[in-house]
């Protein structure tokens, strides 16, 4: 089995190498993986295999494949759920901290999706047998409300809302350091890191479209209390845009400080609003959790000084 993706050259790409205009159309692949791809012949230009040295030109149809691995059976396992809303369609859970959402490789249980399978026997396969129901994630240590489509109808419309920005997500979240602003916007874009490609970082060339908005909720002197609502959706985009700014987030060991201040292993930021209309009824949803208690006890010592 494989995945197809086909790709239009704009006028904004002409000119770019062919590896990397497909490791800008897809973040999620290296590209060392995707000049692979291409030297096995799994990359065509206008029907034609093409070499990582191509530059792409305005028009040019680029189709990509790629060999998917056998997946595996997904168990259901009896993991308790905090459950905000459910009917046919969709199911609202606030996931805690240190919870993956979906099987992967070295988290192959214990994951949102084991315990949905076990709540709901019934979830979208849009996204295939690993990531059932998922529209959207949550990083394993970001706590909070996310979205699950029980049916396909119900997957590709929310889906739609996300990409047409009509999914209000707004975020909570400690951040190092003083603002100098009440409130602001970064737009900045993210791609894989030029030289950790574990890591993603905002980056001049090769990036998608970013918008993060914040505002000062509280300040601590080396911390500030930051509400964040996205605009658009990318891998660590908020991890990424904080720390882009000088501010990053408070137990982020990957783009903050290596040294865990309030031994909190993991980021300071919880998925504290999620609204969206019913993706059948039409009518306008919106929840709001509190912080998980760990997070919420950082900011009663803050406070008490």
């Amino acid at each position: 089995m494989q995945k197809i993706s086909y790709h239009r050259v704009e006028e904004e790409n002409a000119g770019e190498r062919l590896d990397v205009f497909l490791v800008k159309e897809n973040p999620d692949l290296s590209r060392s993986h995707i000049q692979r791809l291409i030297a096995e012949q799994q990359v065509t230009v206008n029907g034609e295999p093409a070499r990582s040295s191509y530059r792409v030109k305005p028009g040019d149809e680029v189709v990509l494949k790629i060999p998917l691995p056998r997946e595996l059976e997904v168990v259901p396992e009896n993991i308790p759920l905090d459950i905000y809303y459910e009917d046919g369609d969709v199911v609202v859970v606030n996931k805690p901290r240190g919870m993956v959402v979906h099987p992967a490789e070295g988290n192959y249980s214990g994951t949102l999706v084991n315990a949905l399978l076990y709540h709901c026997r019934d979830l979208s396969g849009v996204n295939g047998v690993m990531r059932p129901g998922i529209v959207h994630r949550l990083d394993k240590d970001t706590s909070g409300l996310i979205m699950v489509a029980k049916n396909d109808f119900t997957h590709l419309e929310l889906a739609r809302q996300l990409k047409d920005r009509r999914v209000t997500r707004r975020y909570t979240a400690l951040a190092h350091g003083n603002f100098k602003e009440d409130r602001g916007t970064v737009d900045a874009p993210i791609g894989r890191h030029p030289r950790d490609r574990q890591r993603m970082a905002v980056v001049s060339r090769g990036g998608r479209h970013a918008v993060t908005h914040y505002m000062v909720k509280e300040r601590f002197g080396q911390y500030t209390l930051l509400e964040l609502k996205l605009e658009t959706g990318r891998t660590h985009q908020i991890r990424v845009h904080m720390a882009y700014l000088g501010h990053p987030l408070v137990g982020d060991l990957k783009y903050g400080p290596a040294r865990p201040h309030f031994g909190l292993q993991g980021q300071f930021l919880h998925a504290a609003t999620l609204g969206f209309h019913h993706p059948r009824r039409g009518e306008y949803l919106e929840f709001t959790a509190p912080l998980p208690g760990e997070l919420a006890d950082i900011l009663v010592r803050l406070r008490q000084g």
